[in-house]
């Protein structure tokens, strides 16, 4: 396990990565691949991200579009329909930080406005216009690795050398964002598990985990109830939060910081797991 980055600094604080910590995930959308639109209601999306805080979640991904596999793209008045109401309710009430899990530029200043200290986005500010949003919010920004859009992205994914070209790319686009005013404390990178990807696409970057970072940038990985896990389990969405927190302790074996999970509880104790082994490692 490398050091990593001591800290991701958002908009009006800093998360401390010097341990690595639990995104928890919170999609406030109808059709989450993995668990149904149970929190597509703001009362139930609120009290899931409190109790994903209790048990340990260090930040709360909050996300009003599916990028499932397949998923069709949901207009920007409805995303702001679905997270501004959970957002505004979560800023007073929790001390984790709100990351907004969008690729919208009127999405994310607003979510920032209303409380967000993060942004997540799968196209890595790639649309007209969100480099700059994101710069103007303070906001730290997760630049993820997608090929092609969720609609189409799991039909062909072709790669000459997966781990060179998603390695160069979060490279390119740090650069970039550094470029337009987004100083490098405030960017994460996400190879982007499941994106665009087959499984054997997806285990080479796992495998190669500490080439994706350009230097002193934290990466967040997202594997959790993914088909990656499905298919080397054979078990269904819900039925992977074991084999989830298995694979999430072995990426910050390999240098992930941030690991975005639904199952907080069981992730936040598979990574002190794997701190308090690498900590016994390194005093022999």
């Amino acid at each position: 396990m490398n050091p990593g980055p001591p800290a991701l600094a958002c908009r009006t604080r800093s998360v401390d990565l010097s341990e690595p910590v639990v995104m928890g995930v919170l999609n406030v959308t109808p059709d989450s691949f993995s668990d149904g639109g149970r929190f597509a209601d703001a009362d139930a999306a609120v009290a899931r991200a409190l109790e994903m805080v209790e048990q340990g979640a260090a930040i709360i991904d909050v996300g009003g579009e599916s990028t499932r596999p397949g998923a069709a793209p949901v207009p920007v008045d409805e995303q702001l329909r679905r997270v501004m109401p959970v957002i505004e309710r979560l800023r007073s009430r929790m001390s984790a930080p709100i990351s907004i899990d969008t690729s919208d530029p009127r999405v994310m200043t607003e979510a920032v406005a209303a409380g967000a200290e993060i942004i997540n986005d799968v196209r890595a500010l790639q649309r007209d216009g969100a480099t700059e949003a994101a710069a103007a919010t303070g906001a730290a920004v997760v630049l993820m690795h997608m090929q092609g859009e969720p609609v189409t992205m799991q039909q062909r994914p072709a790669y000459a050398d997966v781990v060179r070209e998603v390695a160069g790319f979060l490279r390119e686009r740090v650069s970039f964002c550094e470029r337009a005013g987004i100083a490098r404390e405030r960017i994460c990178v996400d190879p982007g598990i499941g994106f665009g990807k087959t499984a054997a696409q997806n285990l080479a970057l796992l495998a190669n985990l500490e080439l994706m970072s350009p230097a002193g940038v934290p990466i967040l990985i997202g594997v959790s109830r993914k088909s990656l896990v499905g298919i080397i389990t054979g078990q269904p969405p819900g039925s992977r939060d074991a084999a989830s927190s298995v694979l999430a302790a072995l990426c910050v074996a390999r240098g992930a910081r941030i690991i975005r999970a639904h199952d907080v509880s069981a992730t936040v104790d598979a990574l002190k797991v794997a701190v308090a082994l690498e900590r016994a490692a390194s005093e022999v």
